[in-house]
């Protein structure tokens, strides 16, 4: 009876504690599809003019319209499309007349070579990011080849004499084939937590299974020992 008892205990214990990590993924999850929604609203806001002082924070996936020539020399940072393969991703300043930012026009396959100059004044919408993808890992830019492994907006900044600021496009006035624009969305926003809530469960039910089968066990050691 003992046995049992702490065999009840112990499994009531364990699926208390993994049902309990399942909800709260759960209440995770709710949280973060919430912070997606915000997030997806604020890029498919109407876009504004660019504000003078910005922060990397409180601005990020900022709708802005800048309007501006954008300078010939470009930034190619290595990338990869699905379906499509390796490409470069073209990074250049846009000069408004007092400020110079960066633009990320988009995607190029990385055979191509000739990337397309604009003269005159052009109006590009799209959003503000700062993306975090550089780590202790990234390898320093190749300089003799133009080829960077990350957007590292400092960097890019200084390389190309602007602000540390990267507007990624949504949509031009102008043509920009074979350069094909990449906007900002969500999808680079991990949201793992219905697997983790799975994860879980299904733990808690094996938990519980196993449990069971322990308890029935020791219920009838004594009835097969006599």
């Amino acid at each position: 009876m003992r046995r049992s008892l702490f065999l009840i205990v112990i499994g009531a214990g364990g699926a208390a504690i993994l049902l309990a990590l399942g909800f709260w993924q759960m209440q995770r999850l709710e949280w973060k599809l919430g912070v997606i929604a915000d997030i997806n609203a604020r890029i498919d806001a109407t876009p504004i003019p660019l504000p003078d002082l910005l922060d990397p924070v409180n601005d990020a996936y900022l709708p802005v319209e800048v309007r501006g020539v954008i300078a010939p020399d470009y930034l190619r940072v290595l990338v990869s499309q699905k379906e499509i393969g390796a490409g470069y991703r073209i990074i250049s300043p846009i000069d408004m007349g007092g400020r110079r930012v960066l633009l990320d026009r988009g995607f190029t396959p990385v055979d191509q070579v000739d990337i397309p100059a604009h003269e005159g004044s052009e109006t590009v919408r799209g959003n503000l990011q700062w993306p975090q993808e550089t780590d202790s890992f990234t390898p320093a830019p190749d300089m003799d080849k133009n080829i960077w492994f990350a957007r590292d907006v400092d960097a890019m900044a200084q390389a190309l004499d602007a602000e540390p600021v990267l507007v990624v496009a949504r949509q031009t006035s102008f043509e920009d084939s074979p350069v094909t624009p990449l906007p900002v969305d969500t999808a680079a926003i991990p949201n793992d937590h219905l697997s983790y809530a799975i994860t879980w469960f299904s733990l808690a039910a094996v938990w519980i299974m196993m449990s069971l089968a322990f308890i029935l066990r020791a219920r009838r050691a004594p009835q097969s020992g006599n």
